[in-house]
């Protein structure tokens, strides 16, 4: 346990950063989530019109720096790639 009030206050932060990361993953998880179900019911319509919003999740995702820049650029790109390969 945190003696220090240097200490405790560094767990504070890093318990409000935590929730602040896991909500930015969590968005982009239920997104991708929801484009692949489209793809697998072969409705690809509608995966691709929720592209732009998986695009911005990640790209401030990025921005941020809860992932780094390739990461998401790769996630992007297999995902597009999916979607377009099954029309």
């Amino acid at each position: 346990m945190a003696i220090t009030k240097s200490a405790k206050k560094a767990i504070r932060q890093s318990v409000s950063r935590k929730e602040h990361n896991v909500a930015y993953k969590n968005k982009i998880k239920a997104l991708v989530k929801q484009a692949r179900a489209f793809v697998a019911a072969k409705k690809n319509s509608d995966a691709k019109k929720l592209l732009p919003d998986i695009y911005a999740a990640f790209d401030k995702a990025a921005k941020v720096g809860i992932i780094k820049k390739n990461n998401a650029s790769r996630h992007k790109s297999r995902l597009t790639k999916l979607i377009d390969k099954k029309i």
